[in-house]
């Protein structure tokens, strides 16, 4: 069953990754990185039903559910969960959206998306 679910969430993340592309080559960039935090997040859940249990936390903190999961991280792949975690954040709320749209020009968006694409790549070959 763990298997099944596993299979679940990384089939998941990767429907939004090709969502994230499209986006990203349309330069929607604001939703692009959105869609890039739920990549990210759903590799995590995927991890920690591998290695923990099958009920998942209900977090959106990228971080934290690495951290939950016992996933060992460098002090910038850290840092990069915790970026990640601003896009769900900033892409969501009406508040954050226009400061955040602003903040979304290609240079910082192609540079974000590599790193999804690097640290989706290193976690799945550990599912």
């Amino acid at each position: 069953m763990g298997k099944d679910i596993v299979g679940y969430w990384i089939n998941s993340s990767d429907g939004d990754f090709g969502t994230m592309e499209h986006l990203f080559k349309s330069r929607d960039y604001s939703w692009a990185l959105f869609l890039g935090h739920l990549v990210t997040e759903k590799l995590l859940k995927a991890y920690y039903v591998k290695n923990i249990d099958k009920n998942v936390p209900f977090t959106h903190d990228l971080l934290r559910l690495a951290e939950r999961a016992g996933l060992k991280l460098t002090e910038s792949q850290k840092d990069f969960l915790d970026m990640v975690t601003t896009f769900n954040i900033n892409a969501r709320y009406d508040d954050y959206k226009m400061k955040f749209h602003k903040k979304c020009t290609r240079e910082f968006t192609a540079k974000s998306v590599k790193e999804i694409r690097e640290f989706r790549l290193w976690i799945k070959t550990m599912l």
